[in-house]
C-alpha cells in the first residue's frame, strides 16, 4: 500500500502496477531524454559556437557589405560628379572651339571678302590701265601719223618748244613767230639784253634719217641711214646760222631745239662732228631737257638786267622809304607825348574826383538837427549890382 496524500494505492491493483509501470517508464523515457538532450547539447555545442562565429562573420559581412555599398555609392557619386565635370569641362572646351572656329570662320570671311575685293579694284585698276593702254595705243598710231608729216612734224615741235619757253620765262620776255628784218620767221625769239641780245630759238626734227638709223640691219644700211641723218643735220645747222643770225639785230648765236631726247642723244653719241659744225657755226643743238636748263640761265640773266635797270628806282624808293621811317618815328614821338600828356590830365582827374567825393562825404555825416536850435545868422540877399 502506497499513501500519497490522500490517495492510498495498492501495489495488488493491476491499475496501480499499470500505472507505475507507465510512470517508471515515462521517468526511464525521460531520463533517456535528458541524457540525450545533453549528449545533443554537448554536440550540438560546437556547432553553435560554429553558428554564433559564422553569425559574426555573416554580421562582419553584411558590416562590410554596407561600407562596400556606401564606398560604390561613393564612388558612383564621386564617378557621376567627375563625369558632370567632365561633361560640363567638354562642353565648355566645345563652346570654346566653336567660338574659335566661328571667329576663325568669319575672320577668313572676312580676309576672303577683303581679298576679293582687293582683287576686284586691282582688277579695275587693270583694266583701267587696259583701257589707258588702249588709248596710248591710238594715241601713238596718231603721233606716228602726226610725225610721218613734215609739216604736222614741225608743228608738233614748235608746240613742245612753246610749251618750255611758256614755263620757264616770263610772257613779255620772248615772242613766237617773230618776224626778222629779213622777212625770216623765227620759231621764238627770246629777248635777252645787250650783250648778247636777242637770240632765236628754232624747232627742227630730223626724224626720217633717225629711224632709217633705227632700221638697218647691215652695214651698208647703216652707213647709208648715217649719211642721210648727216645731211639732214647739216642742212638745219646752215639754214639756222644763215636766217637767224644777223649783225646788230640778233645775238651772235641760235638754238637749234631737237623735240627729241634719243634723236639729241645719238647725235652728241654717234655724230660729234655735226655738234662741232654747230659750234662753229654758233648753233647750239638743244634737247627738251637741255633747253629748260639753257632758258632758265636766261631767266637768271633776264632777271639781272632787269634788276641794273631799275637799280635807279629802287634807290628812289629805298630813299622814300627812309624818309616814310623817318616820318613815322617824329609821329610815333608825337603820340606818345599826347599819351603822356593825357595820362597827366588822367590823374588830376582822378585827384580831384577823389576830393569830390571826401567833401560829398563829409557833406553826407553833416548834422543838420544839431544846428536846428541855434539861431543862424540871416543873410539878406541882395541884387548882385548893389
Amino acid at each position: 500500500m502506497i499513501q500519497i496524500g490522500e490517495v492510498s494505492l495498492s501495489l495488488n491493483d493491476p491499475l496501480t502496477l499499470a500505472a507505475l509501470a507507465l510512470g517508471a517508464l515515462v521517468l526511464l523515457l525521460l531520463l533517456i531524454s535528458a541524457r540525450a538532450a545533453a549528449r545533443s547539447a554537448r554536440a550540438v555545442e560546437p556547432l553553435a559556437r560554429q553558428m554564433g562565429a559564422l553569425g559574426q562573420r555573416v554580421h562582419a559581412l553584411a558590416d562590410g557589405q554596407e561600407r562596400l555599398a556606401g564606398g560604390l555609392h561613393h564612388v558612383s557619386e564621386a564617378q557621376a560628379h567627375s563625369q558632370t565635370a567632365m561633361l560640363q569641362l567638354m562642353e565648355q572646351r566645345l563652346a570654346e572651339v566653336q567660338n574659335q572656329m566661328t571667329e576663325n570662320l568669319h575672320g577668313s570671311a572676312r580676309r576672303t571678302a577683303k581679298s576679293l575685293g582687293e582683287l576686284q579694284e586691282r582688277l579695275q585698276v587693270i583694266d583701267k590701265a587696259q583701257a589707258n593702254i588702249t588709248k596710248l595705243s591710238g594715241d601713238v598710231l596718231s603721233l606716228q601719223d602726226i610725225l610721218s608729216n613734215k609739216q604736222t612734224r614741225g608743228a608738233f615741235g614748235e608746240i613742245q618748244l612753246h610749251d618750255i619757253v611758256s614755263k620757264a620765262l616770263p610772257s613779255d620776255s620772248y615772242t613766237l613767230q617773230a618776224t626778222l628784218s629779213n622777212g625770216r620767221r623765227a620759231d621764238c625769239l627770246i629777248h635777252l639784253p645787250n650783250p648778247p641780245g636777242p637770240i632765236v630759238v628754232d624747232a627742227k626734227f630730223p626724224l626720217e634719217g633717225y629711224e632709217a638709223l633705227r632700221r638697218t640691219q647691215t652695214q651698208e644700211q647703216l652707213n647709208r641711214a648715217a649719211q642721210m641723218l648727216r645731211l639732214s643735220v647739216r642742212k638745219h645747222i646752215r639754214d639756222i646760222a644763215d636766217r637767224y643770225i644777223l649783225q646788230g639785230e640778233t645775238a651772235d648765236g641760235a638754238l637749234m631745239f631737237l623735240p627729241s631726247e634719243a634723236v639729241y642723244a645719238e647725235l652728241h653719241a654717234n655724230f660729234p662732228e655735226l655738234v662741232r659744225e654747230g659750234f662753229d657755226r654758233r648753233v647750239w643743238i638743244v634737247s627738251p631737257t637741255t633747253c629748260m636748263a639753257t632758258l632758265n640761265t636766261m631767266r637768271a640773266v633776264l632777271k639781272d638786267a632787269r634788276m641794273r635797270e631799275q637799280a635807279g628806282a629802287i634807290r628812289r624808293e629805298l630813299h622814300l622809304l627812309y624818309a616814310d621811317v623817318d616820318r613815322l618815328g617824329t609821329r610815333v614821338a608825337n603820340l606818345d607825348r599826347h599819351f603822356a600828356q593825357a595820362s597827366k590830365d588822367i590823374e588830376d582827374i582822378k585827384i580831384s574826383a577823389d576830393k569830390a567825393g571826401k567833401r560829398a562825404r563829409r557833406l553826407d555825416n553833416f548834422d543838420f538837427e544839431e544846428m536846428a536850435g541855434e539861431a543862424a545868422p540871416t543873410v539878406p540877399l541882395t541884387n548882385p549890382g548893389d
